[in-house]
């Protein structure tokens, strides 16, 4: 059984299915007996965060469908504790959430960039031993969160970008088409 603990990402396998998941990353936040939650890293939501929050109408910082649970909350990964008070540290240089007014104050005084900070349209989340039976249907491939993954200049690549790390022969399922019966 794959050791699944806050920080790690959840790399779908290749022929997951799923339209949520399909070759997605998942930073996650939280695993407990209870549940778990994280964040899809690498789906563009279809909206700005200027179009989200009423403060910030003339930012253009991009949104990340995190996942379909709770489509109408907004929640953050950022790098910047020195800035942000009240962030939960989840891995090494990443911290989810904290004090919103202050994030929505330093992006109007241009002290926080894009690439500081990703926001997110609901979450990915998992009741009671359901992760784990997703482990154990191979579902999922485990790696470790780093701020490459979390906090790309380009999203489209993190899939590729996140078996690539896992060396030896995750490399190869780079490659895999979608849906092996149509080749």
């Amino acid at each position: 059984m794959a050791d699944i603990t806050p920080g790690k990402i959840l790399i779908a396998d290749p022929f997951l299915k799923d339209p949520n998941f399909m070759r997605t990353v998942i930073f996650l936040c939280e695993h407990q007996q209870e549940g778990s939650f994280g964040f899809v890293l690498n789906k563009e939501y279809d909206q700005q965060l200027g179009d989200l929050i009423a403060d910030l109408e003339d930012t253009n910082f991009p949104v990340y469908f995190g996942g379909p649970v709770q489509l109408d909350t907004v929640h953050f990964l950022h790098n910047c504790p020195q800035l942000i008070p009240g962030g939960y540290p989840v891995t090494d240089g990443i911290y989810w959430g904290g004090d919103f007014q202050e994030v929505v104050q330093l992006i109007k005084s241009n002290q926080l960039s894009a690439a500081d900070i990703r926001f997110f349209i609901g979450y990915s989340g998992w009741g009671k031993g359901q992760l784990d039976e997703e482990m154990e249907e191979k579902s999922w491939i485990t790696g470790e969160g780093t701020q490459e993954l979390v906090f790309p200049p380009d999203v489209n690549d993190t899939w590729k970008l996140a078996l690539q790390q896992l060396g030896g022969e995750y490399v190869q399922l780079i490659n895999y088409p979608i849906d092996p019966q149509l080749n």
